[in-house]
């Protein structure tokens, strides 16, 4: 059960994404230089670097030991095609917008839990799913300067996204969170490693943008790090909302290093995005309540001793 320590969760997550909104700038920068694949390859190789050392000796063969391979590997093949369509995404566009898209995802999946895990969705969670529908047309817009091609990317890479998390939530029942992070850590090294054998004839990255990639693992490893153990402190349905904070960090950073900031309408529909996404949260962590607390008036009074 998670400890009673929200607040110190919502930090927790507060932090990951910001990590994570780093990285999006960090790989922004380094694909307009170098091939994505590269640039990946050297991230999941220093991650992967970072498990074993410090947390194999620690945990041994549950590092990479899982009871329903057969779905684990797909899952990672997965989250490497979002790794490659979010770098090219984030070559071609402007990191606010390419996140802003990328969040179309936990939408998806709340629609796609009906039919996949049977899940219900109320009038109300349809409704803000429109909205943030809405917030990415308006994003994706004619006329809105965005790249084409950018754009299908990063719609890509919602919907691999969208399909990840659900196969997360199948998988959750029976795998350990250490040993699925190890196999889509390690998925991602073998696939770009190979995938960046090509690029290896041209100009090689200097000493410092290996060390930014490499830094790049870092931060994803410390992210989903701080992730797994915010959950011990808080219900992940009272730090969900909180995960949209990368919305706004990703907005700031892109302004900051890349002086970009986003026209009017696009500025509408990212913030429809966001209230959409953490209006969902929210609901979903208020109907949490209601139904513990139904269980508990249900239950007979324990007799006094």
């Amino acid at each position: 059960m998670p400890a009673d320590r929200p607040l110190f969760g919502i930090a927790l997550v507060t932090i990951s994404v910001l990590f994570f909104a780093v990285a999006d700038v960090q790989t922004k920068h380094l694909a307009m230089a170098h091939p994505v694949p590269v640039v990946v390859a050297v991230r999941y190789l220093a991650s992967l670097a970072l498990l074993l050392v410090l947390a194999g000796p620690r945990i041994g063969a549950r590092l990479w030991r899982t009871d329903r391979t057969g779905l684990v590997l797909p899952r990672g093949g997965v989250l490497t095609l979002a790794s490659l369509t979010i770098g090219y995404a984030l070559k071609l566009m402007p990191v606010g917008e390419t996140i802003s898209i990328m969040y179309l995802s936990p939408i998806a999946v709340m629609l796609l839990a009906i039919p996949i895990l049977g899940e219900r969705v109320s009038a109300a969670g349809w409704a803000l799913a429109m909205l943030g529908f809405i917030g990415v047309l308006l994003i994706l817009r004619p006329g809105a300067g965005l790249n084409p091609a950018g754009g299908a990317f990063a719609l890509t890479n919602a919907a691999c996204a969208t399909v990840y998390h659900l196969m997360t939530r199948m998988l959750s029942r029976t795998e350990t969170a250490m040993a699925m992070l190890f196999q889509v850590t390690l998925t991602g090294a073998v696939f770009f490693s190979l995938a960046a054998i090509p690029s290896l004839s041209g100009p090689l990255p200097g000493l410092g943008d290996l060390s930014l990639m490499a830094l790049l693992g870092v931060l994803a490893t410390a992210g989903h790090f701080l992730f797994t153990l915010a959950y011990r402190q808080a219900p992940a349905s009272l730090i969900a909302p909180v995960n949209y904070m990368h919305l706004v960090w990703a907005g700031l950073l892109g302004w900051l290093v890349f002086d970009h900031l986003p026209d009017g309408i696009s500025l509408i529909g990212m913030g429809l995005v966001l209230i959409s996404g953490v209006a969902i949260a929210l609901r979903s962590h208020m109907d949490g309540r209601r139904k513990r607390a139904a269980r508990a008036d249900a239950l007979p009074d324990t007799p006094g001793a």
